[in-house]
């Protein structure tokens, strides 16, 4: 009996670890993220195109997969498929894919252009990957420049400064008041600069959760508006983002009202979606797509203008297009101004830094020289 718990036991061990691992690995990168959503909907739309058949062609992808969990994923979706589900239920009911993927696919399976709605997809995911690079590019030297730089002015705090504060010490000398604050702050970062490493720790851990909490995401948003440079960078990319995912719906024949409505639950940005959700109200009251875009100073005069000349027009599809080209190009435009502008004044600051610190050492010296005398 004893030995029969012992194996029941272990079996309950081994699962619990198993699902641990399972968790880690998805924590780690594993899910099936955007840059995976590209390669899929690019693969799919070449098959259909090619005359393959829809299930045929998802397991023809399925086992092309690397990873054994992406490969369970299109299995899966193929034995669905075959049981009689429609694609875009198979995708509803599946955690790995958006609101705004069901219903685009679902177009598509009803107008029989199942093929293009899967290239608009891929080409949505290709920019959406494309910013993403960009904002990654724009970043990478600046954060490498500031890490470098605040790892040697706080070996300078915690090393250097206590060297010479023993020194100034033992001979009694006056300190001045930029002195007096430095050595105050080294010896405050000595004391309690493990709290804020624990801190920081913490909000870095706690992010995978505050970001599912509305109100964090609202400030954050809000604040981030509010940097400049940075501010203005990632508006232009919501609004790239934006435009891309109306000109897809529209070129499907979706209404604007359910455009407007299946966009905000493609983005990401509080900010934006609120004044879409407001929008689309507007609209429903009556309100033409420029009038309510009017309304909010989240979109600029030009996208507003060509928006009334696409109504005006009947050419929606051509003018949301056309903007999101140009909102793209404003965004790799801003993404490479962005590291040209952001690294010196990272130097500029730090080199401030270091002078204070230095100054705030050397100016004891001419009283210290003076006591030796």
């Amino acid at each position: 009996m004893s030995t029969i718990k012992k194996e029941k036991k272990r079996e309950d061990t081994s699962s619990s670890l198993d699902s641990i691992l399972k968790k880690e690995i998805k924590l780690f990168g594993n899910s099936f993220n955007s840059k995976k959503k590209e390669q899929f909907y690019t693969e799919l739309s070449v098959l259909l195109t090619s005359g393959i058949r829809l299930k045929d062609a998802i397991y023809l992808i399925a086992e092309s997969q690397k990873k054994k969990e992406d490969a369970r994923l299109f299995q899966e979706i193929g034995d669905r498929i075959i049981a009689g589900d429609d694609f875009s239920k198979v995708l509803q009911e599946n955690k790995n894919f958006t609101v705004y993927e069901e219903h685009s696919i679902r177009i598509g399976e009803q107008s029989g252009a199942l093929e293009k709605v899967c290239n608009s997809l891929a080409d949505f995911y290709t920019r959406k990957n494309q910013q993403r690079r960009n904002v990654i590019s724009a970043l990478t030297y600046p954060i490498i420049v500031l890490s470098t730089a605040t790892l040697a002015v706080i070996f300078m705090l915690q090393f250097v400064v206590p060297m010479f504060k023993d020194i100034f010490k033992q001979n009694n000398v006056e300190l001045p008041a930029i002195t007096q604050g430095v050595i105050s702050t080294s010896e405050w970062l000595g004391d309690y600069g493990w709290i804020l490493l624990f801190v920081l720790s913490i909000f870095v851990i706690s992010q995978k959760h505050l970001i599912k909490q509305a109100w964090y995401r609202s400030k954050r948003d809000a604040l981030l508006l509010k940097i400049p440079i940075i501010g203005s960078f990632i508006k232009t990319s919501n609004i790239a983002r934006f435009t891309q995912a109306v000109s897809l719906l529209v070129s499907t024949k979706v209404s604007i009202v359910q455009s407007i409505h299946l966009a905000k639950e493609m983005i990401e940005f509080v900010p934006l979606e609120s004044a879409l959700e407001q929008v689309e109200k507007d609209i429903l009251r009556g309100k033409s797509l420029s009038e309510s875009l009017k309304e909010h100073s989240f979109f600029d005069a030009k996208m507003i203008a060509l928006v009334r000349v696409a109504e005006e027009t009947n050419q929606t599809e051509f003018v949301f297009s056309r903007l999101n080209e140009q909102y793209n190009e404003e965004v790799l435009r801003k993404s490479k101004s962005f590291s040209t502008i952001l690294e010196p004044i990272i130097i500029l600051i730090v080199g401030i830094i270091v002078g204070v610190i230095l100054i705030s050492m050397y100016l004891p010296m001419f009283e210290l020289g003076n006591v030796l005398k």
